[in-house]
């Protein structure tokens, strides 16, 4: 099964592209066959990684793919690293605005995502879609999202996840100059990228050895 995550609208962006990307991603997806559960996130310190990590021990996927905005990227960011900082420029949906504190008090300096990002990337590319690796999710609540996911699979590793950050919409451009993308990239971008983590996983399940990046 696979979890896809996307974020509520914050601020004072009308919508949050990652949340419809996800919802057009899913239906992609159960029309290849597989089974989907979406999962929309408050932009909340705290509240949104809570509410991600109920539903990785209600729903038990086997792939977590979780989704964001990050305005000004050019094309799909794979990220591959989460870091163990909240620090947030701007207040989050509730008001708060952390200064360096960790996600996860005493927690490792970071994770790797566990999705398999060169060969996302690979399958990315030959469906034309604009996409690169990332080296960094920011500390604000993606970050932190991906963290607390990392985090939580480090002790489940049948299950594989990562995060991927999208740019804005273009119906939603909030200036001339930042990159923007159609939904439907998006959503099909971040529907080959489940894909291609789905198949990873279950050829390491049929070998009988762990999940790899």
């Amino acid at each position: 099964m696979i979890l896809l995550s996307g974020f509520e609208p914050f601020a004072g962006n009308a919508a949050n592209p990652s949340w419809g990307a996800v919802l057009l991603a899913a239906e992609l997806l159960r029309a290849d066959g597989h089974n989907v559960e979406v999962l929309e996130l408050p932009v909340v310190f705290g509240a949104a990684s809570m509410m991600l990590l109920d539903a990785l021990d209600r729903l038990d996927p086997d792939v977590v793919v979780c989704a964001g905005l990050a305005g000004g990227r050019t094309g799909l960011s794979l990220e591959r690293v989460a870091i163990n900082c909240d620090d947030a420029d701007i207040p989050d949906n509730a008001g708060a605005q952390p200064s360096d504190r960790e996600v996860v008090n005493g927690g490792p300096a970071g994770y790797f995502a566990t999705l398999p990002l060169r060969a996302a990337l690979r399958n990315l590319a030959e469906a034309g879609i604009p996409a690169s690796i990332s080296q960094s999710a920011g500390t604000y609540v993606c970050n932190h999202v991906f963290y607390a996911l990392m985090h939580q699979l480090a002790d489940r590793p049948r299950t594989i996840g990562g995060f991927v950050h999208v740019p804005y919409e273009r119906s939603q451009r909030p200036s001339g100059l930042s990159p923007t993308m159609e939904l439907s990239g998006m959503a099909q971008g971040i529907a080959v990228v489940a894909q291609t983590a789905a198949k990873a996983r279950e050829l390491t399940a049929l070998r009988g050895v762990p999940s790899t990046r």
